[in-house]
């Protein structure tokens, strides 16, 4: 099987070859074996690792108008290659960033000399970010105020998504409240492993198994009154959750009950899981359900997926939430412009990686601007996710923006903008040949008393020709990715 129909483009950075169509030293290997392989070679493994996700029921659920659809998730079986000395530079960038974050949070909502003497964040009395930013974002929590995490915790799990384009390695988004795609992570490597054993074990290729281990570690430390062994919890909404296959993975790999709201009760200040043999005291709860949703009493009254109580039991350092509600503060697509300056007003370093270049449409200025090139940019909701809520101007015809535009003007505050970005792009095997195709990376970072990171991530693919969105609900897929020690 040959490249020579495969598309380069000098202004796209292609995550196999270099611009004159020479493998990249950390692909190489890779390389040749794809040439080896006849293209009957190449489908029967391509078929293979496909049906592998549908045998083990591996799938999604996409909510359109009138009903939800499950499917399989579309998985490439071409590994994405990266280089031991590109992972180092995203595992510091990624550690930088949610020590940043974190330090946010704590400010924002734990009790502070700042706020006694000026009754505001340090980082809003010193000017670094609005506190409209701050009080007016929906995902602020009020009942969070004057709470301060354990070991200064809040964000325990956070999946970034990074881009990379020809100016290096850039975030894209961080996923704070509840990240999800690991068990896709994980579920690549299984299936693409299988039919490169030989390449596999060549490449040294760094390991990503022990995923669950290092989560159950995390969790574990996080246990209120340094208990030894903890009970763990993952608190799903249940089977209609779009997510829910990776709640059912999560609570095997980590050791934990899949429970429900109704599989917990809260009694002078503990948490308590009903069971057949009594009422079992619960330490940590790793919650997959919105925070609009987790406490009747505390948030929304008219939510069944919750546990009434569990906010309290929380603030009283009786049960560990990860993560903790009101994270969505430190991940709304505004604040995340302000991300490098809390690095620097925090860790007193430069940010390692990049932010993406952001337009606040809040700003006059930026409203002004957006609305004269929204031919030229992307402009996303900053409350959405998934790929929804979003306009690409360059894909949209002139009465999708302009009719975008209107929705712009009547809430600036509700958007951001951003330039349309030339993601790298990476072989794919889609009909018979090899295809280049845009892709991105979500890593999973885990921060307990220290953060610790997997050598891999979620790679997800616009599997439609010319597409940027990756979003599995918008016809993206998977890759897995090799960190190789190359």
């Amino acid at each position: 099987m040959t490249f020579d129909d495969y598309q380069l483009d000098d202004d796209v950075f292609d995550e196999m070859f270099l611009s004159d169509g020479t493998p990249r030293d950390h692909s190489r290997a890779l390389h040749e074996l794809l040439c080896q392989l006849s293209p009957q070679e190449l489908a029967t493994i391509q078929e293979r690792v496909t049906r592998s996700f549908s045998n083990e029921g591996i799938t999604f659920t996409v909510y359109g108008d009138d009903e939800a659809e499950e499917r399989i998730i579309p998985i490439d079986s071409v590994p994405r290659i990266l280089s031991n000395a590109e992972w180092q530079t995203i595992e510091a960038g990624l550690t930088q960033r949610i020590k940043a974050l974190n330090h946010f949070l704590e400010d924002v909502y734990g009790e502070s000399r700042s706020k006694e003497l000026y009754g505001e964040p340090a980082i809003v009395h010193d000017g670094v970010i609005p506190v409209d930013m701050v009080r007016g974002c929906p995902q602020y929590r009020v009942a969070m105020q004057g709470f301060s995490a354990p070991y200064g915790t809040w964000v325990a799990i956070c999946g970034t998504d990074i881009v990379r384009t020809q100016d290096g390695f850039a975030v894209l988004e961080d996923n704070l409240r509840v990240p999800s795609g690991v068990s896709y992570m994980l579920a690549n490597r299984e299936a693409v492993k299988k039919s490169f054993r030989r390449l596999y074990r060549m490449s040294r290729v760094r390991e990503i198994e022990d995923y669950g281990q290092v989560l159950q570690t995390t969790l574990r430390e996080l246990a209120p009154h340094s208990q030894t062994d903890p009970t763990i919890v993952l608190l799903t909404p249940g089977v209609y959750n779009s997510a829910f296959y990776e709640h059912i993975f999560l609570a095997r790999e980590i050791g934990a009950e899949l429970v429900e709201g109704r599989d917990l009760l809260v009694n002078n200040g503990y948490v308590y899981m009903r069971t057949t043999a009594g009422l079992r005291r619960v330490d940590v709860v790793y919650r997959r359900v919105d925070d609009d949703f987790i406490d009747p009493l505390a948030f929304r009254p008219d939510s069944l997926l919750g546990v009434p109580g569990l906010l309290h039991a929380y603030k009283l350092g009786n049960v560990s939430l990860v993560n903790a509600p009101g994270t969505g503060v430190a991940d709304d697509k505004s604040t995340y412009a302000y991300v490098p300056d809390m690095i620097r007003y925090y860790l007193h370093e430069e940010p390692i990686l990049a932010n993406v270049e952001t337009y606040l449409c809040r700003r006059p200025e930026d409203l002004e601007y957006t609305l004269d090139n929204l031919q030229d940019l992307v402009v996303k909701r900053v409350g959405e996710s998934g790929g929804y809520g979003m306009i690409i101007g360059p894909h949209a015809t002139p009465e999708e923006r302009e009719e975008y535009a209107q929705q712009v003007r009547a809430d600036p505050a509700g958007f951001i903008a951003q330039p349309v970005l030339a993601l790298s792009r990476a072989p794919c095997f889609i009909d018979g040949r090899f295809e280049s195709r845009h892709v991105d990376l979500r890593p999973f970072v885990l921060h307990g008393r220290e953060t610790r990171i997997v050598p891999g991530a979620f790679c997800r693919v616009a599997l439609r020709r010319g597409s940027l969105v990756v979003n599995s609900s918008q016809g993206g897929g998977g890759k897995d990715i090799w960190v190789v020690e190359a």
